[in-house]
């Protein structure tokens, strides 16, 4: 069963917010990080990054894969972020305006750095987003059973 500390869920965390693909080794528990194919199509694997992706491929359930969130989940969450914390009407209807566009995400996150609640957001999405790792750690260890 797959188990990981808060500082584990932290620093997966924080890899899937800068854009990288997480994967733990169960057996030496161990963390490695490369960067997501979707995010860096261009990205070059280094030797060590291509050692690990055999070293998964030879033994999958010996590796729990760690992946951000989905579009759609990750605008729920700016949705929720609106409907709970932003209390200013007009930066709240123009933070919902904006998740109704193409490229919401960027747009939403303009708005959110030149506002006040720039650092609330920071800290509610890691919480989120260490939310989604304890998922991902419920559906490896249901997986495995």
């Amino acid at each position: 069963m797959l188990s990981l500390t808060e500082k584990e869920v932290d620093h997966i965390t924080a890899q899937l917010l800068k854009g990288m693909v997480c994967f733990y080794q169960v057996d030496k528990k161990k963390i490695h990080q490369m960067p997501d194919d979707e995010d860096y199509f261009n990205y070059d694997l280094t030797e060590g990054e291509e050692d690990i992706l055999d070293e998964i491929e030879e033994d999958p359930d010996n590796f729990a894969e760690f992946t951000k969130m989905e579009p759609v989940q990750e605008h729920q969450m700016m949705q929720d972020f609106i409907d709970r914390k932003v209390k200013e009407k007009n930066l709240a209807e123009d933070l919902v305006n904006v998740l109704s566009k193409p490229k919401a995400p960027t747009g939403f996150k303009f708005l959110i750095e030149e506002s006040k609640y720039k650092n609330e957001w920071i800290e509610y999405r890691r919480d989120k987003y260490n939310d989604w790792v304890k998922e991902q750690v419920d559906s490896f260890n249901y997986a495995e059973d």
